[in-house]
């Protein structure tokens, strides 16, 4: 089935270094908690909590990002990877995301898709966009 859901979603945490070999080369380690937008209530029943872990590698604020995220909801939780590229004239995350295990009424739930990350109107908030296809 196709799903679509957009999230608010805030850093809580972040860590970054300088890497040394040129000018603006960092890594940086983030942490971030959501809420859902927009999404439709499945078979797991209602939102809970969203949280992700990710890896950043940017030169100029551009550059390649990869991380875990785990949703809950009432009824399961859904484990899944995502990786994608920031690009720092727009300012746009795009990327895949893969669910890699599900507990719950959601432990049998196999996934993909694409997402995209803009900026949002505070600051450490962004908007993710979500859609894929699932089944259970």
């Amino acid at each position: 089935m196709k799903r679509k859901a957009t999230y608010r979603i805030f850093t809580i945490r972040r860590e970054m270094m300088r890497v040394g070999d040129q000018i603006d080369h960092t890594l940086m380690l983030t942490e971030m908690e959501g809420e859902p937008l927009e999404y439709e209530k499945g078979v797991a029943g209602e939102f809970v909590s969203r949280h992700s872990v990710g890896f950043h590698d940017r030169i100029k604020g551009s550059g390649p990002m990869q991380g875990y995220a785990v949703t809950t909801f009432e009824d399961g939780q859904v484990y899944s990877r995502y990786e994608g590229h920031r690009d720092a004239a727009t300012k746009i995350t795009k990327g895949t995301w893969k669910v890699y295990k599900g507990t719950g009424k959601l432990k049998n739930l196999s996934g993909d898709g694409t997402f995209t990350v803009t900026s949002g109107s505070q600051p450490e908030e962004y908007i993710l966009k979500i859609e894929g296809d699932y089944s259970l």
